[in-house]
């Protein structure tokens, strides 16, 4: 059986990558704001980055002290390069 603290850092933990994955769909929205054609969109979107980097430099602290705390080290999620692609025309096949 688990103990008391074992089971706090496992919630804190179940905590922190649900507010990491909360973060990252705010980014996404922000950023999807930004490519709006109203001004004020735009830089509520642009705004809402700069918070987000903070709230997200804060996450990683916790990650910091979780992997600390508990003994373990800490596992990067795997971060993959998303390329977007806009397309005017359509390919010419040979």
């Amino acid at each position: 059986m688990e103990s008391k603290e074992q089971h706090l850092v496992r919630l804190l933990s179940l905590t922190t990558r649900s507010l990491t994955h909360l973060t990252a769909a705010m980014s996404e929205m922000s950023f999807e704001m930004m490519r709006s054609e109203d001004p004020a969109v735009k830089s509520a979107g642009r705004r809402m980055i700069d918070h987000l980097a903070a709230i997200g430099a804060g996450l990683d602290q916790h990650w910091e002290a979780l992997a600390s705390y508990s003994g373990v080290p800490m596992v990067h999620e795997g971060n993959e390069t998303l390329v977007e692609l806009e397309l005017n025309e359509l390919p010419q096949e040979s």
